[in-house]
């Protein structure tokens, strides 16, 4: 379907443009005009998106608010964008949690606003051209240029080690990305001199081409979910990184490497992808397992929810290769859940370190006592990540152990394990914080939530149970896309 007003175009460049005019504009001496021209530029980026929701067929096959020009003509390069079923709600979703961003920044952000303000809106704008792009160096450049404001945000407001966490998590995404570059050039002398990603599915490439293929992209978006063993870098990023920085690279950048694998991976090398699944398949239970325990043992905070990303994601990469309509669906909605839970579990810590400047699980306790309304939502937020019916979080992993099952009892079996790990260090978490008598001099000094911090973390609430109680207009979008996706993998592309 091709589109009349440009609504992708503008989701991704009015973020960069009201980011790089916060940033000509903005001085210290005047943050409250940097504030509200950030938020007022997350807003409109956020209602550009709208018509996208409203205006998706979800029963048509193929991508939909086309938008095709040429850019670079030497190299047959075009400025391409689309969205289907699998994309459709990552563009909605980045916009919203930039404006929580701007507003948790409101208060807490005191010197260079304006350069925080702007990072975030151009991050936006570029994580947005990541899932709307049809051209493989299109892509490619919007998936670099989203290491730019990150590092910024880790590096400059980050904590005791940023710089350390900043170039470890520039390192990590960067030199796995080099890869994927190698296999889009080498796929663009394969198709006779073009970068069209949708031209790249229909290649008859060889089992042994499409298994260098499949590693290449592996090693990108690996890094980027990240998956068990190259996962490293993520906990040290969250640590250091200001709350923000901790939403969006948990809500939003460690789903471009999920939906790396629908977009090239499975379509470009379907018979590699089914022959090496069982990799994925082992990679991603280690991943739910045995990082669910590491999660149990964390004394901080923050440490111990980024270690249950992993174990979230997990689910994600598992549910896209057992090849199951339910359990691909069910993985994207996992990264939708995602995007809202673990923002609100870090937005909840952000509150907590504003007050006591301390992420460490054994400075609390009690804290019912003196903020109840915040404790009654970090214990939804929590229950959520635990993957408690009505919520968000139970509707993905739920789905993705449903198809599990069907693919193989035991792989079903093993990913359900989980669920009984998640309601532990979720719990474990909420009783040592949250619950008990109070814990020291601190603790009964809290104040409860500002109105500014109530909306914020109440306006993802309404999210995770709206999400969880009525899911259907997700599913509903991704449907189709699904089903023509797997039965395009479904169908060998090894030239007879």
């Amino acid at each position: 379907m091709q589109s009349t007003i440009p609504y992708l175009s503008l989701s991704i460049w009015l973020p960069i443009l009201f980011g790089a005019l916060v940033l000509a504009v903005g001085t210290d001496s005047k943050p409250g005009l940097t504030r509200t021209l950030s938020l007022l530029g997350a807003i409109v980026s956020l209602l550009v998106t709208l018509p996208l929701i409203a205006g998706f067929d979800n029963a048509a096959h193929g991508m939909q608010f086309v938008e095709k020009s040429l850019w670079i003509e030497r190299f047959n390069i075009f400025y391409s964008l689309g969205i289907d079923g699998i994309s459709l709600w990552f563009v909605p979703l980045t916009a919203f949690i930039t404006v929580i961003v701007v507003i948790a920044g409101w208060e807490v952000i005191e010197k260079r606003v304006s350069q925080y303000m702007g990072a975030f809106l151009i991050l936006s704008g570029a994580m947005i051209g990541v899932f709307s792009a049809l051209d493989g160096m299109l892509f490619y450049v919007f998936f670099e240029a989203t290491l730019i404001p990150m590092f910024i945000i880790i590096g400059v407001w980050g904590g005791p080690n940023r710089v350390y966490a900043a170039v470890k998590f520039f390192l990590y995404t960067f030199l796995g990305s080099l890869l994927m570059l190698v296999a889009l050039i080498w796929l663009y002398f394969q198709s006779g001199g073009s970068f069209d990603i949708l031209a790249w599915h229909q290649l008859p490439l060889s089992l042994s081409a499409q298994t260098y293929i499949f590693f290449a992209f592996l090693m990108a978006f690996a890094v980027k979910v990240p998956m068990w063993p190259v996962h490293t870098w993520l906990p040290d990023a969250h640590v250091e990184a200001p709350t923000g920085g901790s939403v969006v690279l948990a809500a939003i950048m460690l789903k471009l490497g999920g939906y790396g694998f629908l977009r090239f991976s499975l379509p470009i090398a379907p018979d590699a992808s089914h022959n090496l699944a069982w990799l994925i398949i082992a990679l991603s239970l280690i991943a739910v397992i045995y990082i669910g325990l590491v999660a149990l043992v964390q004394s901080d905070m923050k440490k111990l929810v980024a270690y249950s990303s992993i174990a979230h994601m997990g689910f994600v990469t598992l549910g896209f290769f057992v090849f199951g309509e339910m359990a691909v669906q069910g993985g994207i909605m996992q990264m939708i859940s995602h995007g809202f839970v673990s923002g609100a579990m870090f937005l909840c810590i952000g509150v907590l370190y504003d007050r006591l400047h301390s992420r460490q699980i054994v400075d609390y306790g009690g804290v019912i006592n003196t903020m109840p309304r915040f404790a009654a939502l970090f214990v939804l937020f929590s229950l959520a990540n635990a993957g408690l019916p009505a919520t968000s979080g139970f509707i993905g992993e739920f789905m993705v152990i449903l198809g599990a099952v069907k693919f193989d009892f035991w792989i079903g079996m093993l990913a359900a394990t989980a669920l009984i790990l998640g309601a532990a260090y979720s719990l474990w978490l909420v009783k040592r914080v949250v619950f008990g008598a109070v814990g020291n001099a601190n603790v009964a000094a809290l104040q409860d939530l500002t109105p500014r911090e109530f909306f914020m973390l109440g306006i993802l609430a309404i999210a995770v149970l709206w999400m969880g109680v009525y899911p259907a207009p997700f599913t509903a979008a991704m449907q189709t896309s699904v089903a023509d996706l797997l039965q395009h993998v479904a169908v060998s592309k090894i030239p007879q």
